[in-house]
């Protein structure tokens, strides 16, 4: 037993160096982008992104998607299951973008989380590179220059109910971090984190979050087998720490049989949590919002009102996300928003 235990760590790092979220450069239109945190890098990558997409927009239909093409995402609310039918883990598909409501359980592990000292205006990321800063929400704690919410300017509201948690870099969010990861101390910032600790305590203390958005599953494709049993110890220490936990879908199907996607769902059934069908909302997007390598997101400013932006995937992510986080701040009580 004690010979198996010391192999976990090498054997963790093996899957991070082979891992399907790497550091590869995400595509725009044309162009390779890097996202930046840096306000002036970014303004430069999306003063890029517009001059090459008013150029494109200019070119045969046959080099370029047509200039008036456009994405509509699935309303939140869309018909799904039949009212009387009970949803099951392969009705994951079906699901609603974002969550129409917040269960009594879900609102229970919140509130109890708040009584024992949890910070109400504070949220974690736990995932993989997709949940950096640079990549994903960061842009919301910064100038609104670098971003337009377009008709969804509703989500401004909790901007500053939960401002600096949208910058912020959680340690529970790496390169190639799968469900083992984030409870390995190996994994963990030795500058911050404890000897004993994982990423996901280290970041749970550290930050001391009421909600946690968690986005795992891409670099559990070389055992997806055991993605169920990990996730849940995941859902289970986040509850027992008063954390509410928003378990969201990912774009991809690299395991082959959309099995980590039916499993997060079935998770967020038995659990009674917020679910986040991120899957649904780049179903209809070029290549379904990833690169040609399966595993990345394509690449665009957050710009919800120009219809090129809300063709790639980053776009797609980052406004759901805000709803799907935004449908929990609408549940929270009045009396506690204005503390």
């Amino acid at each position: 037993m004690q010979s198996s235990t010391r192999n976990i760590p090498f054997l963790l790092l093996i899957v991070g160096l082979i891992s399907a979220c790497s550091s590869a450069t995400p595509q725009a239109t044309a162009t390779a982008y890097t996202p930046s945190s840096d306000e002036d890098v970014l303004a430069e990558q999306i003063a890029t992104w517009e001059a090459e997409n008013t150029a494109l927009a200019s070119l045969p239909s046959a080099t370029s998607p047509p200039p008036t093409a456009t994405f509509t995402p699935l309303p939140t609310d869309a018909p799904t299951l039949p009212p009387t039918a009970t949803p099951g883990p392969d009705d994951w598909q079906a699901a609603p973008i974002t969550p129409a409501s917040i269960s009594e359980r879900a609102m229970d592990i919140y509130l109890q989380g708040l009584a024992a000292g949890n910070n109400q205006h504070a949220f974690a990321k736990v995932g993989d590179c997709g949940g950096t800063p640079s990549w994903f929400l960061g842009p919301f704690d910064g100038d609104a220059q670098y971003y337009n919410l377009g008709e969804y300017t509703y989500l401004s509201e909790m901007f500053p109910f939960y401002e600096g948690s949208f910058e912020r870099t959680s340690v529970a969010t790496n390169p190639g971090f799968n469900t083992a990861s984030v409870f390995a101390p190996l994994w963990a910032d030795p500058n911050v984190c404890n000897a004993d600790e994982g990423p996901l305590q280290c970041e749970y203390r550290l930050h001391n979050p009421s909600v946690v958005l968690i986005m795992l599953g891409t670099n559990d494709q070389y055992k997806p087998e055991e993605f169920e049993a990990s996730m849940r110890e995941i859902i289970e220490f986040s509850i027992a720490e008063g954390i509410l936990p928003i378990l969201g879908s990912k774009a991809d199907n690299l395991e082959g049989d959309g099995s980590i996607n039916s499993a997060i769902y079935q998770l967020a059934l038995e659990y009674e949590l917020p679910y986040w069908n991120f899957w649904r909302a780049v179903q209809g997007l070029p290549n379904n919002g990833l690169q040609e390598d399966e595993a990345h997101l394509t690449w665009a400013p957050n710009f919800f009102d120009q219809p090129r932006a809300l063709n790639a995937g980053w776009p797609q992510r980052n406004l759901t996300a805000l709803q799907a986080l935004h449908a929990v701040f609408e549940a929270i009580p009045d009396e506690l928003k204005s503390n």
